[in-house]
């Protein structure tokens, strides 16, 4: 039975603490993905565009309006004389009940500005497809960058851990020293401000790792522990898919979404100048009308009639003149059409200078690994090599902490050329439109524990 108890404790344990499992990229993307508020901010702004067409629709359907009224009208007529008796005469008050029910009916046979309304519409949605792509595209590079900076933010801390312990080797021979006679109190003081200052600098990592953690639980609502951290990496362009920077320039002037955006603008001042001149087309309607009224102009003979009509037939409206309103909206229009052209262009040179940015961001990021990589192994030889004089008697511990500290604070660099690399990466992906979450995978593959 003891066995037994046993075995129960060591389940409850386990079911109540279950292990930490590594959390990779993926994992806190798809976190973001359920939770993140901005995200489904611009989802909802997406699913409200996608009734402008709808609404630009309703301009060619009919348009029909039912009015009733009902009211009850006293009617004092006055004295009245006879005109053969000369008496006069105190005629009650004359009450009289009316109402009518109307119902009119409306179809637009021709309405150009309902004609270009309905292509506004189209237009919007086609740009609210494009700004909820942005948004997923924008919520997988501020989840990764979030996710990097916490790996750099870990590795400071961990380079500040080493350099704490290296130097306060370093205080408690220099007191040793100093209590034997072979150095100064100002080795010793010397020794003690370099490991308060590195004491410092680890509270200050320490404070910039919680922030960075606190900044990715923003996002996903999750607070993050034991994160996967990058791996070694591919140092070429191989896995891209295209090769060349002008490969990737002409990608993104296809295929960039803000691009689209900014052209789905441009159309949109296009058409409102279109739509304002509209205003000066004529309109012709089909109007139908059913009217039942009672008591028709019993106000004025003192008995009315019950009046039942249809009636149907073509209405023209003919502007002629509006106070010189539509030609001034139209001048308007027309500058507001001349600034989105020019934002067009200037978003277009932009887009082809950030291409060119990150595609050198990457290359050289590659060059950059590859340097420290060969750095990075470098000092380990040196380490190895400071360890073992450390062994023949010709090398101190101090020697070999300072050694390690050099190899935490290469491995430090490597890292974070690592995850800079990986977010130019991501970055130059979307300006061409296709970061998604098969480009996420692809990066998250070179995550390791």
């Amino acid at each position: 039975m003891k066995s037994w108890h046993l075995v129960l404790c060591m389940l409850i344990t386990i079911l109540w603490h279950p292990p930490l499992l590594a959390t990779d990229l993926i994992g806190v993307y798809r976190e973001a993905l359920a939770h993140d508020a901005q995200y489904r901010s611009a989802r909802a702004l997406y699913e409200a565009t996608q009734e402008k067409t709808t609404q630009g629709r309703a301009g060619f359907l009919p348009n029909i309006a039912f009015s009733a009224n009902r009211n009850i009208q006293q009617i004092d007529v006055g004295k009245i004389t006879d005109a053969r008796t000369g008496v006069a005469l105190n005629p009650p008050e004359n009450t009289i009940h009316a109402r009518s029910l109307i119902l009119t009916a409306t179809q637009p046979l021709f309405r150009m500005e309902n004609i270009i309304i309905y292509q506004q519409s189209k237009t919007e949605v086609s740009r609210a497809d494009a700004q909820f792509i942005v948004a997923g595209q924008d919520l997988i590079l501020r989840v990764s960058q979030a996710y990097f900076d916490v790996l750099d933010a870990q590795i400071d801390v961990e380079v500040a851990e080493t350099q704490k312990k290296a130097i306060h080797k370093q205080l408690e021979q220099a007191k040793r020293n100093f209590e034997v006679g072979v150095a100064t109190i100002v080795d010793t003081n010397e020794a003690q401000a370099r490991y308060d200052l590195t004491t410092s600098q680890e509270i200050a990592a320490r404070n910039g790792l919680e922030i960075r953690k606190r900044t990715l639980q923003s996002i996903t609502t999750q607070f993050p522990e034991n994160l996967l951290t990058a791996k070694e990496i591919i140092s070429d362009l191989t896995s891209m898919k295209y090769k060349t920077m002008d490969e990737w320039v002409r990608a993104a002037e296809d295929q960039n979404y803000t691009l689209k955006i900014q052209q789905a603008a441009y159309e949109l001042a296009q058409q409102e100048v279109k739509r304002i001149n509209a205003q000066h087309y004529p309109t012709l309607d089909l109007v139908a009308q059913f009217s039942d009224q009672t008591n028709v102009g019993a106000a004025i003979t003192g008995r009315g009639i019950d009046l039942t009509s249809k009636s149907i037939g073509l209405q023209l409206n003919v502007p002629i003149f509006q106070g010189f309103s539509v030609q001034s909206r139209a001048r308007e229009a027309v500058a507001l059409k001349e600034k989105a052209f020019h934002d067009l262009e200037t978003t277009r040179r932009n887009i082809a200078l950030q291409v060119r940015q990150h595609f050198l961001n990457v290359t050289n990021g590659i060059a950059q690994i590859n340097a420290l990589k060969q750095a990075f192994k470098s000092i380990q030889t040196q380490l190895e090599s400071t360890i073992l004089g450390q062994q023949v008697g010709v090398r101190t511990e101090v020697d070999v902490l300072n050694a390690q500290q050099q190899m935490y604070v290469a491995k430090r660099d490597l890292a974070k050329a690592y995850h800079g690399y990986l977010m130019s990466r991501l970055r130059l992906i979307a300006e061409t439109g296709e970061l998604d979450e098969d480009a996420l995978i692809q990066i998250n593959a070179m995550l390791t524990k």
